[in-house]
């Protein structure tokens, strides 16, 4: 293992603690580092929202706390959910009287211990709702789509749901903009190399220096075939086709694009990708509303790559066009 680090132990709380050092005009924490929240949380009269999820996937989860986006979001150890305490303290600190939207991946230790603290806010007389990311077509096939697992799709959910709450939507509006939103998102990666976690010092697997697994989870989850590496085309052709065979868009349909980084791929390559998916596209008539390209939800130190498509409306245009900002995820 590689890394600048100090002690494994230390590598979250000491990456909270120099994240808001660097942002406290943005965010703040409730009672331990780990409940991260808008430095000008509870805005009273809004509906909050909240994540959560493991550290070593920056932006997310954390990064997308901020104006038009989350108001909270609860961090655990690498690749752990948080606690259901953690989940809860953030619930707390950001309600603002009109209750709180979790969204989150679908992961069952997230989603065990994201349940256990809607039933403890409840009890405080908080109003939670959840919206559950299951985004990727790599996963699961298109009827048993429940059982999906979460890429970056997250954070269109996250962008749509954030701006209903920043415009005084009500909570079943905002949650009706993140539902809308991820039933027209679909993602599928691709993996080169594996990641280490810290703490245990060791890759999460293996993988040959001439193979690629593609469909693979931002875990190092299987995917759908381990093969030799090849082409950036062909790379981009085979996700592409696997998302718009599910996604099903129609010629003259508007699409926001995603090509998201894993952690260790240059964005030269990631703007390889992004052209071949605006070929792919324009062939269709397709239109790109919007493109994002960069690192939106990472692996650690994974070589690699996602691509989300989201298919627009009127609606979600003016939602994903909305003013936001956070520390990692500024939009005009």
């Amino acid at each position: 293992m590689k890394k600048i680090i100090n002690q494994p132990a230390n590598f979250v709380p000491e990456m909270l603690e120099g994240l808001l050092k660097a942002h406290p005009d943005q965010l703040a924490y409730e009672e331990e580092l780990q409940c991260i929240v808008r430095a000008d949380a509870p805005l009273q009269g809004k509906v909050a929202l909240a994540t959560g999820g493991g550290s070593g996937h920056l932006p997310v989860f954390l990064g997308y706390v901020g104006r038009g986006l989350l108001d909270g979001c609860a961090v655990g150890d690498v690749f752990n959910s948080p606690s259901a305490d953690q989940m809860l303290t953030v619930t707390k600190r950001i309600d603002g009287g009109k209750g709180v939207v979790y969204i989150y991946g679908n992961y069952s230790g997230d989603v065990m211990n994201f349940d256990m603290a809607a039933e403890m806010a409840d009890m405080e007389d908080i109003e939670v709702r959840t919206v559950l990311v299951r985004d990727d077509v790599a996963s699961a096939p298109p009827e048993e789509a429940a059982r999906r697992r979460s890429v970056a799709g997250m954070i269109f959910a996250f962008k749509c749901a954030g701006a209903r709450a920043d415009k005084g939507g009500s909570l079943d509006e905002v949650v009706a903009a993140a539902e809308k939103a991820l039933a027209n998102t679909r993602s599928m990666g691709v993996a080169l190399s594996p990641c280490t976690v810290p703490m245990a010092g060791r890759p999460t697997f293996t993988i040959g220096e001439d193979e690629m697994e593609i469909g693979m989870g931002i875990h190092g989850e299987p995917g759908v075939k381990r093969e030799k590496l090849q082409s950036a085309d062909q790379i981009t052709e085979r996700m592409a086709a696997a998302i718009l065979d599910d996604l099903k868009p129609q010629a003259g349909d508007r699409v926001a694009v995603m090509v998201n980084g894993l952690g260790a791929t240059p964005p030269e390559e990631l703007y390889i990708i992004y052209r071949k998916v605006h070929e792919i596209l324009s062939g269709k008539d397709i239109a790109v509303h919007r493109a994002y390209v960069g690192e939106y939800a990472t692996s650690m130190e994974m070589a690699g790559a996602s691509i989300t498509l989201m298919r627009l409306d009127d609606e979600l245009v003016e939602l994903l066009d909305h003013p936001a900002q956070s520390p990692f995820f500024v939009q005009i």
